[in-house]
């Protein structure tokens, strides 16, 4: 709760006799910059102090209905009242009602009968002591705010310089920028129904455009080549999910690193059957897992300069083929079971030119 610099500090009297409370409600009106609220009711004393923010509590211990000592247990069981001080007022001879009082959370205590030159220096000790900690707690908040607006601007540049690293790859690809964005979205969506956390959602969407970075270390004549590869070649471009991973593994960012595992294994197969390492099963990173369909899927129902694109029951159907074999059965039946947001993304993310396509049901 934010609080006003020009507010009085707020000062909570209860107490039942009304002799005592108007004495040191008065004492407290007396302090400087100080108001008394006072309550001779400890019930309506605690349903305005949970409702508003005192800066100190002045409660009687004997007291009918509720004595000071629940009154206290009540008011520190609240939320953001733990650092709230409060005095209790006792009589000097209940040493055992102090004890109990400093288990409950009473900050300090006040002797009857009352001495109003003690009552004025404690209060305007504890009060003295609740401006400090508001201070702080404001130095605090401003101090928050700065480190949350630095990360934001850090992850800002993040985001920016990932984006500029994927599109340097896209100048050495015939893929489009269309299929990097559909391909990220299709990733961050079977995460999604994969059940995992949010943060790993949204690292994953900013990490997979960067799973062929490694291309950027592939020759021309390779990578550009419209024909197909020989087999001497396509040993060389089996190289680039290495390169894109050597290009990212030492990062000091954690999205970074996401892509460089993400580029070192978007290519194994779940049989052990892919490259560079002949991973299988689980020993494949969910997310080089999750990125293989996603990319794969985008791949075949995306047009090239050298094929068309395949219709989608077709690569359905090899999706489903290859369940337990080159994918992950389960990140297959996420991308299939949430088919409405799938064709939601294709129809955001078109690559230039391309005509709308007819919806198709996948049961």
């Amino acid at each position: 709760m934010n609080r006003s610099p020009d507010r009085p500090l707020q000062v909570a009297v209860v107490d039942d006799t009304q002799l005592n409370l108007m004495l040191m409600s008065k004492l407290v009106d007396r302090l400087d910059h100080a108001s008394a609220k006072s309550f001779d009711q400890p019930t309506a004393a605690l349903a305005w102090c949970l409702h508003n923010e005192p800066d100190l509590v002045i409660v009687d211990y004997m007291m009918p209905g509720m004595d000071g000592l629940a009154f206290i247990r009540a008011l520190r069981a609240s939320r953001n009242r733990d650092d709230l001080p409060i005095l209790m007022v006792t009589a000097s001879h209940e040493r055992n009602v102090r004890y109990e009082a400093l288990d409950c959370g009473a900050s300090d205590f006040l002797t009857k009968p009352i001495d109003g030159r003690e009552f004025e220096a404690r209060v305007r000790n504890m009060l003295k002591l609740r401006e400090a900690h508001l201070a702080s707690r404001q130095r605090t908040e401003i101090l928050a705010d700065e480190v949350r607006k630095a990360t934001a601007a850090i992850l800002d540049r993040e985001r920016e310089t990932i984006a500029r690293l994927s599109r340097a790859a896209e100048f050495r690809d015939p893929e489009t920028g269309a299929h990097i964005q559909r391909m990220s979205q299709y990733s961050a969506l079977i995460a999604r129904q994969l059940g995992h956390a949010r943060d790993f959602v949204d690292a994953l969407m900013m990490a997979a455009p960067m799973h062929d970075v490694g291309k950027l270390g592939i020759p021309d004549n390779i990578l550009l080549k419209p024909g197909r590869l020989t087999t001497e070649e396509f040993a060389v471009m089996k190289q680039h999910p290495q390169i894109g991973y050597d290009i990212l593994k030492d990062s000091s960012s954690s999205i970074l690193r996401l892509g460089a595992s993400i580029a070192l294994t978007h290519h194994e197969k779940f049989d052990g059957g892919g490259y560079p390492h002949g991973l299988a099963g689980q020993d494949i990173p969910i997310e080089g897992r999750i990125v293989a369909v996603a990319d794969v899927f985008d791949a075949l129902t995306s047009a090239r300069p050298y094929k068309p694109a395949w219709p989608l029951s077709r690569a359905i159907a090899l999706l489903r083929e290859g369940r337990g074999s080159h994918f992950d059965g389960d990140c297959v039946d996420a991308l299939l079971q949430a088919w409405d947001e799938v064709q939601a993304i294709r129809s955001r993310y078109r690559d230039d030119g391309e005509p709308a396509f007819a919806a198709l049901a996948c049961n």
